[in-house]
C-alpha cells in the first residue's frame, strides 16, 4: 500500500485528510473523533474575536448527493472560550490547526497570536468565507489585501501560516502569490462558492440570510482548477478543498498540485467514517498505478507520461 504521510508547512501529517473548518468543529469532543476516525489533522471552526451566533434559521439547503448551500454566519464562541475546545483535541493527541477570521490585518494579527497560544500547531486565515459581511471574501479578494493580511500575521507568530483563499473572484492564483509573498506557508484552496436557492411557493431565498456558500461534489471542478492553476504559480504547498468524497477524488486534486487535502460537506452525507475509507481507496489508487508515496504523485498531471 502507497505511504500516505505527507509533510506540510514544516508539519508532519500521519495522512493527507484533514478535518475543514467549519464541518465537526463546534467541541473538542468532536474534532478528537475525527482524529480518532482517521484524519491527519483537524482544523477548528473558524473563532474570531467575540462569541457570534450566526445567522437565524434556516441556514443550510442540502441538496440530494451534489451539494449543500449554508450561511451559518461564522457562529463561534470567541477566542476566549474556544482554547478550552482545542485542549480536549490535544489531549487526544490529534494535529490541530486552528482558523480565524477577522475584518482587517491587525485583528487577525491579534487573534493568531491568542489561538498560537493554545498549542496549535499551524493557523489556517479565513480569506473566503462568502456570506459573513466584513470577513471573509471581503477582506480576502484582492491581492493586495491578502498579502497585507497574511504579512501582518507572519510577523507576529512562529507558527506556519495556511492562507484559505477564495474562487468568488476573477483570479484564484493572483491571490495565492500574493499569500506567499506575504509569508504564507501553504494555500488552501477553495472555500466555498456564493449561490443562492430561491423557495418559489414563498416567493424569497431558501436560507435566511439569503446568499450562502455551495459545497461538496458540484464544486470539484472549480476547485481542481483552482488547485491546478495555483500549483503553477507558487513554490509553497496547496491544500485542496472542495467536493472530495472519493479516493479518486483526492487523486484528482494530488495530481492536480495538492499535497494535502480538507475534507467537510461528504461527512454530512458518508459520516466520520469517511476518513478511514478515503485513507484506504487513495493508498489502493496510488499503489494500482506504481506510485510508492503520495508525495510522488503531486503535480503528475502537469507533466503527464509521453
Amino acid at each position: 500500500m502507497a505511504e500516505l504521510g505527507v509533510r506540510l508547512a514544516g508539519i508532519t501529517l500521519r495522512g493527507p485528510f484533514l478535518l475543514a473548518s467549519g464541518i465537526w468543529g463546534e467541541s473538542g469532543e468532536s474534532l478528537a473523533g475525527a482524529w480518532r476516525a482517521g484524519a491527519g489533522g483537524v482544523i477548528t471552526k473558524s473563532i474570531g474575536a467575540a462569541p457570534r451566533l450566526g445567522y437565524p434559521n434556516p441556514t443550510i439547503e442540502v441538496y440530494d448527493q451534489w451539494g449543500m448551500l449554508n450561511a451559518m454566519g461564522l457562529p463561534n464562541p470567541g477566542i476566549d472560550e474556544y482554547p478550552k475546545e482545542i485542549e480536549i483535541a490535544r489531549r487526544a493527541g490529534a494535529t490541530v490547526i486552528g482558523s480565524v477570521f477577522a475584518g482587517d490585518e491587525t485583528e487577525f494579527a491579534r487573534l493568531s497570536e491568542r489561538i498560537e497560544a493554545s498549542g496549535v500547531q499551524a493557523i489556517e486565515l479565513n480569506l473566503s468565507c462568502p456570506h459573513a459581511e466584513g470577513f471573509g471574501t471581503e477582506v480576502g479578494s484582492e491581492p493586495a489585501d491578502v498579502e497585507r493580511i497574511v504579512r501582518a500575521v507572519v510577523q507576529r507568530v512562529h507558527l506556519p501560516v495556511i492562507a484559505k483563499i477564495t474562487p468568488n473572484t476573477p483570479d484564484p492564483a493572483a491571490l495565492a502569490v500574493a499569500a506567499e509573498r506575504g509569508g504564507a506557508a501553504a494555500i488552501s484552496a477553495i472555500n466555498t462558492l456564493r449561490a443562492l436557492a430561491v423557495d418559489v411557493t414563498l416567493r424569497r431565498p431558501v436560507l435566511a440570510h439569503g446568499l450562502g456558500g455551495l459545497s461538496g461534489p458540484a464544486i470539484k471542478p472549480i476547485g481542481l482548477a483552482c488547485v491546478w492553476q495555483i500549483y503553477e504559480k507558487v513554490r509553497i504547498p496547496v491544500i485542496g478543498v472542495g467536493g472530495i468524497r472519493t479516493g479518486t477524488d483526492a487523486l484528482e486534486y494530488v495530481m492536480a498540485g495538492a499535497r494535502a487535502l480538507e475534507v467537510g460537506t461528504a461527512i454530512t452525507f458518508d459520516g466520520i467514517g469517511i476518513f478511514a475509507r478515503l485513507n484506504q481507496e487513495l493508498s489502493e489508487r496510488l499503489d494500482a498505478l506504481g506510485y510508492a508515496r503520495l508525495e510522488d504523485a503531486v503535480g503528475a498531471a502537469h507533466s503527464p507520461p509521453s
